[in-house]
């Protein structure tokens, strides 16, 4: 079956109340035990499976259209490192649990004319972190790949309740400390640039780096590592 054919039988699924078989609910750990081509495929149709459930929500929000949201842009991210032939057990894990979620949720009723939509803050507000957004070795250019995670921020600010982002620049452990504080920072604007030109209004990012110091694995001195060239975003 083509993607876009199983990306309307999902959407017509979500529209009936219901959800199908495929792509059962397993944890990161169970995906991460896959071979490469079924990874890939389980991860394909949790991504499309999340697509087809936004465009099936009432809207932004519905806690399955966030939680949808967050299971496309994660499901993205662990597709972008799975072409590299990185296994990525944070986006995997991230990917699982969202599409999870996302399944678990009902939707929300429609609203009657007039009526007041209801603004319930959904646990994927509260995350520690909103979005990662990872980079090639030695570059500042923020990846296409990046724009799902840089419009789920934007999108979400108000229902969310995020009155500002802490938008902080990493680099992994290749270069000097110096060069790779300078990297950081400018990663950190690159992002900051993207949510403006996304939306975010003036003065809502406040941007930081910190180099090679807070690395999201730890390996020795010097190693190119591909899950420490990020920048993160937190609320603020």
């Amino acid at each position: 079956m083509k993607r876009a054919t199983v990306a309307l039988a999902l959407a017509g699924a979500a529209t009936a109340g219901f959800w199908p078989a495929l792509a059962a609910a397993q944890s990161g750990e169970d995906l991460m035990t896959m071979g490469k081509g079924q990874l890939r495929t389980e991860l394909l149709t949790r991504h499309d499976a999340a697509v087809a459930a936004m465009a099936a929500t009432v809207g932004a929000n519905d806690p399955r259209y966030i939680w949808a949201m967050q299971a496309k842009a994660q499901c993205g991210i662990a597709l972008g490192f799975l072409k590299s032939g990185t296994r990525d057990p944070v986006s995997i894990g991230k990917c699982a649990d969202a599409y999870g979620r996302m399944q678990a949720t009902p939707m929300a009723p429609m609203p009657q004319m007039g009526q007041q939509v209801s603004t319930v803050t959904p646990e994927i507000c509260r995350q520690p972190i909103l979005g990662t957004v990872f980079f090639d070795w030695d570059s500042a250019v923020v990846p296409e790949s990046a724009q799902q995670t840089v419009d789920f921020i934007v999108n979400n600010m108000v229902a969310c309740g995020w009155g500002a982002v802490n938008v902080t620049g990493h680099t992994d452990r290749s270069g000097s400390d110096d060069y790779n504080n300078e990297l950081s920072i400018r990663r950190a604007n690159a992002v900051a640039a993207a949510l403006s030109q996304a939306g975010l209004a003036g003065g809502s990012a406040m941007v930081a780096g910190k180099g090679e110091a807070e690395p999201r694995v730890p390996t020795p001195d010097g190693e190119r590592n591909p899950t420490n060239r990020r920048v993160e975003i937190t609320a603020r």
